[in-house]
């Protein structure tokens, strides 16, 4: 629902795209642990005390690039004042706080290592954490080539994009020429600011490779990109390694003028987890070499990885097959039934949107689903694949009927150790309760609401079902798709659900109109 983003205004908290609509993340690369999103009232959160991130994987080591084999080496730029008048030009573009100034001063240690002319210059807009970030590199023969201390404009002969978004704004676009400029770049643009005010905020990664595509002249053989973000985080632990990843893939490119050795040197140098940023350079090598072959070794980064569009009969088995997890098999039978009403009198699209929505009114999630869900052994597992170490989990919850209230009326949150995990799985095989005199938890308004909504929201479809017609086809749609509105738990649902009502109402008084 994006109240966590709310709590917190951090751009730790990421979107999640998954079959049921935009969730949220947390980048635990870049969290810095204070835990305000946490205020956000939803029960899925829950933190790991004691552990730390997997460096290993589930069954030992992680995959070791050497052990894929030898890598051709490649041929790298020749260094000339008549080819590179003023030095062979490098911009780092990307965030503040990820590491984009230590590549400069790599690269600058590394030409330092060779004998040749180096200067650097960083810069960074309002924000050195968080905000846009470069670093330009002049690298040269001899120290008196080089006569600026910046990269002029359409004077890069290689841009290195550790995030798109920056890549691709006119402080870095300035500096490509058509014929000249060749960019290595991740292809996963981070979240902006822009996300934590609008939780509807679309990632623009693949418009922004499109537009540096064209900066470089249209021309593939100019512009390598890859999802380092994916690469990094599933063999080696973090993204965190995604910088010295593309400054790998660039070098394989034949891109930078500098020799392996320095550049493994400077890195030893540097003395920040030397190993693993060795490894992300070799790891970058073997993407701009065989890149197939390292994504058969990552598994996808996020929790859910559905297909963008699936036939609607496979849509409704895999909901129905949900909806008996959530209560049982004549539960999901009512949804069937009901959907495939809406498949006769109506169109695909609408079908499909009921399809969608009548799910998620149906499976709310009480003190029921939310106990299954934490008590699931593939969460568990999830769990344990991303973390290491002797750790307990706790769980930030505000039950109706057990918590406290603030002065605003609202419920208040509260931590529960480890040991409520016994009572999430006690309480999820007491869900055959749900809905009879016996469940406690249903008689709280909330839980009335939403048993109500899947009744209203039926009544609704069906009335459009009984006059519908071709010519009020986008209306039907809009009706559909009204529960869509409808997110958060407690007093953020309330608020979500009272605007939702004004526009629910709004539409039928349209469609009785017509």
């Amino acid at each position: 629902c994006g109240d966590c983003s709310a709590q917190s205004n951090c751009l730790s908290v990421e979107p999640l795209e998954t079959e049921l609509g935009r969730k949220r993340s947390i980048n635990q690369s870049t969290c810095n642990k204070d835990q305000s999103c946490v205020k956000g009232f939803c029960p899925s959160f829950v933190t790991v005390e004691g552990g730390q991130l997997r460096k290993k994987s589930k069954g030992g080591e992680r995959p070791d690039p050497m052990a894929l084999g030898e890598l051709p080496d490649p041929v790298l730029p020749t260094l000339n004042s008549h080819t590179y008048p003023g030095g062979y030009g490098i911009v780092v573009a990307g965030v503040g706080g990820t590491g984009v100034i230590t590549i400069g001063q790599l690269l600058g240690m590394a030409a330092h290592i060779e004998g040749k002319g180096i200067v650097t210059q960083d810069s960074a807009g309002l924000a050195q954490k968080g905000g846009a970030t470069w670093s330009h590199v002049l690298i040269a023969n001899q120290q008196h080539d080089i006569r600026t201390t910046r990269v002029s404009t359409a004077a890069a002969d290689l841009i290195l994009g550790c995030d798109p978004i920056v890549t691709a704004g006119k402080e870095t676009m300035v500096r490509m020429r058509p014929g000249r400029t060749r960019v290595a770049i991740n292809g996963l643009a981070t979240p902006t600011a822009a996300f934590v005010k609008n939780g509807a905020w679309a990632n623009p990664s693949e418009s922004c490779l499109e537009d540096i595509l064209q900066a470089v002249g249209n021309e593939p053989s100019n512009m390598g990109a890859f999802d380092a973000n994916a690469v990094a985080t599933q063999l080696l632990g973090d993204s965190i390694f995604i910088n010295p990843m593309v400054m790998g893939f660039a070098w394989q490119r034949g891109w930078i003028p500098l020799t392996e050795q320095a550049i493994m040197r400077a890195i030893e140098l540097n003395g920040v987890q030397v190993h693993a940023n060795q490894q992300a350079f070799a790891w970058g090598r073997w993407c701009a070499h065989d890149l197939p072959k390292v994504q058969a070794l990552t598994r996808p980064v996020q929790v859910v990885n559905f297909q963008t569009r699936e036939p609607l009969q496979a849509l409704i088995q895999k909901r129905m097959g949900w909806l008996e997890a959530y209560q049982n098999k004549a539960y999901a039978k009512q949804y069937m039934a009901f959907v495939q009403d809406v498949q006769h009198k109506t169109s695909a699209p609408v079908a499909e949107a009921v399809a969608r929505n009548l799910y998620k009114l149906m499976a709310y999630k009480d003190e029921y689903e939310v106990a299954r869900l934490h008590a699931d052994p593939v969460f568990l597992q999830r769990i344990a694949d991303q973390f290491e170490g002797d750790f307990t989990l706790n769980y930030h919850l505000a039950p109706p009927l057990l918590s406290k209230k603030n002065d605003k009326g609202e419920l208040v949150k509260r931590k529960y150790g480890p040991s409520v995990l016994w009572g999430f799985k006690l309480l999820s095989r007491m869900r055959f309760l749900r809905g009879s005199m016996f469940d406690v938890f249903g008689y709280t308004d909330e839980r009335r609401t939403e048993r109500a909504l899947v009744k209203q929201y039926q009544d609704s479809i069906s009335e459009v079902m009984a006059t519908f017609a071709p010519g009020k086809h986008s209306l039907a749609l809009e009706i559909a798709r009204i529960p869509e509105k409808i997110k958060g738990y407690g007093h953020v649902k309330e608020r979500h659900l009272k605007a939702a009502r004004e526009q629910w109402d709004g539409l039928m008084q349209a469609w009785r109109a017509n």
